[in-house]
């Protein structure tokens, strides 16, 4: 048997490699996405005060930390039956919306956006970042200076753009200024009509694309699992807060319901080559790496709101929502690369939203911090850019954490993430030799979740493992290093 390594995949947070098994015949016997990073995050966390935890969480990624940061404050609210001025809820939902728009900018132009905006012959020492703006200069402009317009709002609710600080048990730390929300209100218009902007390029330069055309609709690029996410009083994706969701494969309701409850809808599946952990539907069971309506796998993230949502907030976003459904004649949708153009469409939600927050009366009101009780068991749910976020502490009687479970976006999507990957293997392994433009191919397949393997595992002793190979002229193994 034969087996070929991806190592390190690339352009992700986090640490893994693909593992290609092929039998005597060169046919795709087994495909896996291994993560060598042990978690021990929960660990550390205990015996710190519960207050501290939404500075600590955040600290899990650096591309993300306003979702556990806000998931952290969400769970301490509940530990501490808080309830949230209005005020503070309207600055964190604000802010939450920007950091969904930044987040899904990022990921559309500087992760996923050399797998749709440039050709699959491009060199690959010019598959990222700088081989997009060279191909767009124009569109790459708009975006840096929009997003750094964005970051610029995380930094004046949130205290610093990365690691933000405001947010607190019961509340935010300060009332945002008139003169505040007059800044912020000029950034917004920004990340509207950018949004406006992507949209029309996505049209007009990536759908007609008869690669992406195929990675959209061919039948060995589709999933059919089931889904979760959360949706407000309306039925419309609802990123802040909102109602847990979850449908079938079919597209029937299984559940929805307070969204705290989620968590004893979950089981976890272990394997010993990985250390993330696989959840399941507990009441469908674990049923191995298949999906179907018989699998108890589900997705989460933008293409998973879409499916258990009825419709999208805003108007711009329903428009573009139709577009889609038109597309694929079907729903639940179950394209894999169909979780690009659901991110594009949620980005301009999250436009739109802040643009309607921002002229809420009450957003610059005083009061921003509500009492607290004695202190408890709480949990936060919150959705991320990648999906559904769990924070579930219970603290003593002093406030001190004693428990810890935190389950994250990517550890949701792990084994659908498995499955597209070893879909997308055995599809490139049937076209011939395996060459570097194919192996991009089967990353392309875990990149269109955006994946975020920080947060769903963390090596304990706190440093990366790491491995040098030196071969001599001939290409022969001479030495090997390990740390």
């Amino acid at each position: 048997m034969k087996r070929i390594t991806i190592d390190p995949i690339t352009r992700l947070e986090g640490h893994g490699r693909i593992l290609l098994f092929l039998d005597e015949e060169g046919a795709l016997k087994d495909a896996v996405l291994e993560v060598p990073e042990l978690r021990g995050f929960e660990r550390f966390c205990r015996g710190r005060r519960g207050e501290e935890m939404p500075q600590i969480t955040e600290r899990i990624c650096g591309v993300c930390p306003e979702a556990h940061h806000l998931a952290s404050a969400k769970c301490l609210d509940d530990c501490y039956r808080a309830e949230v001025p209005q005020p503070a809820r309207l600055q964190r939902e604000l802010f939450y919306n920007v950091y969904i728009f930044s987040d899904h900018l990022l990921h559309l132009v500087f992760l996923g956006g050399p797998d749709l905006l440039l050709p699959e012959d491009v060199p690959k020492g010019k598959r990222n970042v700088l081989g997009v703006l060279e191909a767009h200069p124009e569109l790459g402009r708009e975006v840096v200076r929009v997003r750094a317009r964005a970051q610029k709002i995380l930094d004046l609710i949130g205290g610093k753009a990365i690691h933000p600080v405001f947010a607190l048990p019961g509340g935010v730390a300060r009332p945002l200024s008139e003169e505040g929300r007059d800044e912020i209100r000029g950034y917004v218009q920004d990340m509207v009509k950018l949004a406006e902007k992507m949209v029309a390029f996505f049209h007009e330069q990536v759908l007609p694309d008869p690669g992406i055309q195929s990675l959209l609709l061919s039948e060995d690029c589709s999933l059919p699992t089931h889904y979760m996410g959360l949706v407000d009083e309306g039925g419309a994706p609802n990123f802040y807060d909102g109602r847990l969701r979850v449908v079938s494969a079919t597209g029937e309701e299984l559940f929805c319901g307070d969204a705290r409850e989620g968590l004893s809808l979950i089981e976890e599946h272990a394997e010993p080559w990985t250390y993330v952990k696989f959840p399941y539907l507990k009441e469908v069971g674990w049923k191995g790496f298949s999906a179907g309506p018989d699998s108890g796998i589900y997705r989460v993230g933008p293409l998973a709101r879409i499916n258990v949502a009825e419709r999208m907030a805003t108007p711009l976003a329903q428009e573009e929502l139709e577009r889609f459904l038109d597309h694929f004649e079907e729903r639940p949708v179950h394209a894999t690369f169909a979780y690009h153009w659901a991110r594009l469409i949620e980005m301009v939600q999250a436009a739109e939203a802040a643009q309607k927050l921002v002229e809420e009366d009450a957003l610059t009101g005083a009061e921003v911090r509500g009492e607290l009780s004695r202190p408890g068991e709480g949990v936060g749910v919150i959705e991320a850019a990648r999906g559904t976020l769990f924070h579930h502490y219970r603290l003593d009687s002093e406030g001190l954490v004693v428990r810890v479970n935190l389950i994250v976006a990517t550890t949701h999507n792990a084994a659908g993430i498995s499955l597209s990957v070893k879909q997308m293997a055995a599809r490139v392994v049937r076209e011939g030799e395996l060459d570097d433009r194919l192996l991009n191919r089967v990353e392309m397949a875990f990149r269109a979740y955006d994946p975020c393997l920080a947060c769903a595992t963390h090596f304990l002793p706190g440093e990366t493992p790491l491995v040098v190979e030196i071969y001599d002229a001939e290409g022969k193994l001479k030495k090997r290093v390990l740390r």
